[in-house]
C-alpha cells in the first residue's frame, strides 16, 4: 500500500462544498414499554452533538491532516449557531451563507441499549438566491485548493453544482462526488463519483453478476464523461471503475459497530490524497482501510494519519 508523508498531506487543500447538518444523538435507559401505546420508554441520560453531512467530511480531511475549507449554507437558528460553534473547534475554514427562510438540517437520533431506536430529521430546502451568492465564493475560494470535493446530501445545498464543476475543470482541480439521487447529469466531467450500492442501483438499475455491473458502470462512466466511479460496497470492499478497467479492494473491517458516516471518511480520504497529488488508484486502497476503522467506531466518526499509517 502507497504510504504519504504527514507534511506532503498536511500542504492537501480541500474544499468541501454541499449540505451540512448538526447530529444530535439523545442516550438513554430502556426500561418499560408506554403504557399508551406498544412502543419503548427511553429515560434520556445524555445528550451528544456532532458536526453532519459535509461538516462530518470537511472534519474527516482535517482529522487526517490535510487542510480543509467548508462552503454551505445554513439558516439563521439554533441548530446552525450550535454547528458553527462545533465546527470552529475543529480548525475548518469555513464560509457559511444564511437564509433566514432556511431549516438547517437536523438529524436526532435516539440511542438505548447501545443501539439506534428512532430517528427524527428536521429540515427544508434552502432558496436559490443563496445558493447563488455562494457561487461567487467558490469561484474565489477555487483557486487556493488543490482538490474540490461535492457533498450532495440532496438538501438543495448543490443547486448549481454543474457551473462549479465547470470552473473547477476549467482551472483543472480533481473534483471528487458523493452523489444523491437517481440524476447524475448534473455531475458530468467530474473526476470521480463515489455512489454506495443502493444509489447505483438508482441509477443504473439493479445487476445480476458482476460482469453485468461492469458495463453498465463503465457505460455511465462514458455517459457522464468522469474519470472514474468508485463503488463502495461495505462488507464486499471497493470497486473502482475508469480508463484502465476495474480495481478491486476487499473490506477490511475486523468489527463492525456502525456504518453511519464511512461514506463521508472514504471520500474525505480520497479528497485529501488526491489533493496530494496520489493517482486515484494509489488513494483507494487507503480509502478503503480509513473506511474499515471508521465503522469500528459509534456514530459519525474519523480517523487520523496515525491510524491510517499504523
Amino acid at each position: 500500500m502507497t504510504t504519504i508523508s504527514k507534511e506532503t498531506l498536511s500542504n492537501s487543500r480541500v474544499l468541501v462544498v454541499g449540505d451540512v447538518m448538526l447530529d444530535r444523538y439523545w442516550y438513554g435507559a430502556v426500561d418499560r414499554i408506554s403504557p399508551e401505546a406498544p412502543v419503548p420508554v427511553v429515560r434520556i441520560t445524555r445528550e451528544e452533538e456532532r458536526c453532519g453531512g459535509a461538516a462530518n467530511v470537511a472534519f474527516n480531511v482535517a482529522t487526517l491532516g490535510a487542510q480543509a475549507s467548508l462552503l454551505t449554507v445554513v439558516g439563521d437558528d439554533e441548530a446552525s449557531h450550535k454547528l458553527e460553534e462545533l465546527v470552529a473547534k475543529t480548525g475548518l475554514r469555513t464560509h457559511f451563507g444564511r437564509d433566514t427562510a432556511l431549516k438547517t438540517t437536523v438529524k436526532l437520533r435516539v440511542i438505548g441499549r447501545q443501539q439506534q431506536l428512532l430517528r427524527l430529521d428536521f429540515e427544508n430546502t434552502p432558496k436559490s438566491e443563496v445558493l447563488a451568492t455562494q457561487t461567487a465564493t467558490f469561484e474565489h475560494l477555487l483557486p487556493q485548493h488543490d482538490a474540490i470535493l461535492f457533498s450532495d446530501y440532496g438538501k438543495g445545498g448543490l443547486a448549481h453544482v454543474s457551473d462549479m464543476i465547470e470552473r473547477a475543470r476549467q482551472l483543472q482541480k480533481p473534483i471528487l462526488i458523493d452523489p444523491k439521487g437517481s440524476d447524475y447529469s448534473r455531475y458530468q466531467y467530474a473526476t470521480a463519483i463515489t455512489p454506495n450500492r443502493a444509489e447505483l442501483q438508482q441509477v443504473i438499475g439493479g445487476w445480476n453478476s458482476e460482469e453485468d455491473l461492469r458495463t453498465k458502470a463503465h457505460q455511465l462512466r462514458t455517459q457522464l464523461h468522469v474519470d472514474a466511479v468508485l463503488l463502495t460496497r461495505s462488507e464486499e470492499g471497493m470497486t473502482l471503475f475508469d480508463a484502465q478497467g476495474e480495481m478491486h479492494v476487499t473490506a477490511q473491517a475486523r468489527e463492525v459497530f456502525d456504518v453511519t458516516g464511512a461514506g463521508d471518511t472514504v471520500i474525505a480520504t480520497m479528497a485529501a490524497l488526491v489533493g496530494a497529488g496520489l493517482p486515484l488508484r494509489d488513494a483507494v486502497p487507503l480509502a478503503n482501510r480509513a473506511g474499515g476503522l471508521v465503522v469500528g467506531k459509534f456514530g459519525t466518526a474519523t480517523v487520523s494519519y496515525e491510524e491510517l499509517f499504523a
